[in-house]
């Protein structure tokens, strides 16, 4: 069994039935790629595996616990934390301030995103923040304010703040979208790393192959709201049903 468990999960908006019979298993310290081609459903599973929707049909579990219903700051107290495809930071803020926040909210319980003023200036919360700041190779832009920066900085302040709060899963969704080839390596490089220091287990929703074969230890392929085909990497390149589905004909 799996750290995270998909199990019959099926969620239709009118018409549309986004996704249907999901089974979904993320060995736990392991790297899950979930890929698909677009409207294969995966974002609508992100947002059920992080309680933003509630599926019609299914369960999903994380270390034994149902995830459904849950408020997402629960989700978060959990172990569970999430990057979306466009960066969630607070760009009048600097670098350090915005690394302060999770810290906070890690200590205290609260996680108040635009009352940065509400954190105590206190020395363990900023002892935090600096020491993450140095694990993400970002001290140096500690002053910087955080609209200033680069996409991939930007991308791994936001990392580095969900590693704050001591996740034990981490959800990805395109962490890599819009980058330059140069940032989107370096965020590979830093994932790798993450993956082999940290207890963590990482899920992510990509479309770069480049980034899922570098990173993936096993790969689910969504088509049409339906899990195709679950299997290691160097299974997937070839197989039939995957080249079907992204290439609209048989191989």
């Amino acid at each position: 069994m799996g750290i995270l468990e998909v199990k019959n999960v099926g969620k239709r908006f009118g018409g549309l039935q986004a996704l249907s019979d999901v089974n979904l298993s993320v060995r736990e310290n392991s790297v899950h790629a979930i890929i698909g081609p677009n409207g294969a459903g995966k974002s609508t599973l992100l947002n059920c595996l992080v309680g933003k929707l509630i599926p019609d049909t299914g369960s999903v579990m994380f270390d034994g616990q149902s995830v459904l219903g849950r408020a997402p700051y629960e989700i978060n107290q959990m172990g569970i934390s999430r990057v979306f495809q466009t960066p969630e930071i607070f760009g009048d803020l600097t670098v350090l301030e915005n690394m302060m926040i999770p810290c906070f909210a890690k200590r205290d319980g609260a996680f108040e995103l635009n009352a940065i003023s509400a954190i105590p200036a206190q020395r363990d919360i900023m002892e935090q923040a600096e020491h993450m700041l140095e694990d993400m190779n970002m001290a140096d832009k500690r002053h910087m304010h955080a609209a200033a920066m680069s996409r991939g900085d930007k991308r791994r302040l936001e990392i580095g703040m969900c590693l704050s709060q001591q996740p034990r899963l981490l959800l990805l969704d395109e962490p890599t979208a819009g980058m330059a080839r140069a940032d989107t390596n370096n965020t590979i490089d830093l994932l790798k790393q993450i993956s082999d220091e940290r207890d963590i287990t990482i899920a992510i929703i990509e479309h770069d192959m480049h980034v899922v074969f570098s990173l993936a230890d096993r790969i689910t392929v969504l088509a049409q709201g339906t899990p195709l085909v679950e299997d290691d990497p160097q299974n997937i390149k070839g197989n039939p049903k995957v080249r079907e589905a992204y290439l609209g004909e048989s191989a």
